[in-house]
């Protein structure tokens, strides 16, 4: 049977960057400036999460994962026509409800330095070619010659071991429209993570602060987010400007939970007396009795903490964060978002940080 892209070009992936316009291309460290690699550490020899010692002193499933480049974003400002990436990465057995340009792929946004388009818009994707071996090469073409800011969200699910950003050749190049400070941090799930988002700019992190200059940080771990003593003292440390604390889904069971949520909140508040704290519980509509069960142990902590005292503290119900119009088709699998769920996350959650902050 023929491929589709054979039938129809719009599906057409290239392996290669067209000799011609490779030609045109000057490509670039993203490590040095002026570029800015934001979401991200750089510890002996890779992107990480959070540092080596603390994912290997969480769990053997937080240290798999805190490669996973979620959140990272490459950032600079051109007015170069093309944009493109030279990726080394390991190739991946994928999976049968995420896309490829989710778990590897990376995606496009810019806004205008001048003119109407102040908010970051989606110019494309740089897509892995199916069974590519060891890494891919990708471009994406801009509609005209104008100065941008640009955001190159990195994949979600995978490990980036280089990338290199190639530019027109003769284009202006220099920081990016700086972030402000300190970041926004998201504790949770797969969900957090950004399964199954379409691509990395679908999140709903990324669709959040491409509506408000903050920084972020992605500290979801696919299954393994269980409140340990070593992730919340490394959270703890952090310079935060709002927490977001949503991990139920991946507590083994209530009991877990019980013993974890309300711990991991007081500690982290005792560190931070003045941090604004949002508690989520799982993006799902219809619940079960341990899922309703779940929901309780959070609101539980929510309500201990505000009758204490506590003014920085805020509670979404999950339930709450699904569109009633398209909650039947927000879900991939009946656990984690589409695009669709993914939005509405962000139009419920995007107001209350708003209100954390102050803005």
């Amino acid at each position: 049977m023929k491929d589709l892209a054979y039938f129809d070009k719009n599906f057409k992936i290239d392996p290669r960057i067209d000799q011609k316009i490779l030609e045109r291309l000057d490509f670039f460290d993203p490590m040095e400036s002026p570029f800015e690699i934001n979401g991200l550490l750089f510890e002996n020899g890779r992107f990480r999460r959070v540092p080596e010692q603390v994912a290997k002193s969480t769990s053997e499933g937080v240290y798999n994962l805190h490669t996973n480049t979620a959140g990272g974003r490459i950032r600079f400002t051109s007015d170069t026509r093309f944009v493109a990436i030279r990726v080394k990465l390991p190739a991946t057995p994928g999976m049968p409800h995420m896309t490829l340009l989710c778990n590897s792929g990376f995606d496009l946004y810019a806004s205008d330095i001048d003119g109407e388009n102040k908010n970051e818009r989606y110019f494309g994707s740089l897509i892995p070619l199916m069974g590519y071996k060891e890494g891919y090469e990708a471009i994406v073409a801009l509609p005209d010659k104008k100065m941008r800011s640009f955001t190159i969200n990195m994949p979600l699910y995978h490990n980036v071991d280089e990338v290199y950003v190639a530019l027109e050749k003769g284009s202006a190049l220099s920081s990016p429209t700086p972030l402000i400070q300190p970041p926004v941090v998201y504790y949770g799930s797969s969900i957090t993570q950004g399964g199954c988002a379409s691509r990395p700019g679908a999140s709903y992190q990324a669709i959040i602060h491409r509506k408000i200059p903050y920084d972020y940080i992605n500290l979801g771990f696919s299954g393994n987010c269980r409140a340990e003593e070593a992730m919340i003292d490394y959270i703890s440390s952090l310079d935060m400007s709002v927490f977001v604390y949503d991990y139920d889904h991946n507590a083994p069971n209530p009991e877990h939970l019980r013993k974890t949520h309300l711990r991991g909140y007081e500690y982290i508040r005792k560190k931070n007396p003045d941090l604004p704290i949002i508690m989520m519980t799982r993006p799902k509509y219809y619940l079960n009795s341990d899922e309703l069960e779940r929901l309780d142990i959070v609101k539980k902590t929510f309500e201990y903490g505000i009758g204490n005292g506590d003014k920085n503290l805020y509670f979404i119900d999950g339930r709450e964060l699904l569109d009633e119009e398209t909650r039947e088709i927000a879900l991939v699998d009946n656990t984690h978002p589409a695009d669709t769920g993914f939005n509405s996350m962000a139009r419920r959650l995007l107001p209350v940080i708003k209100e954390a902050l102050n803005i």
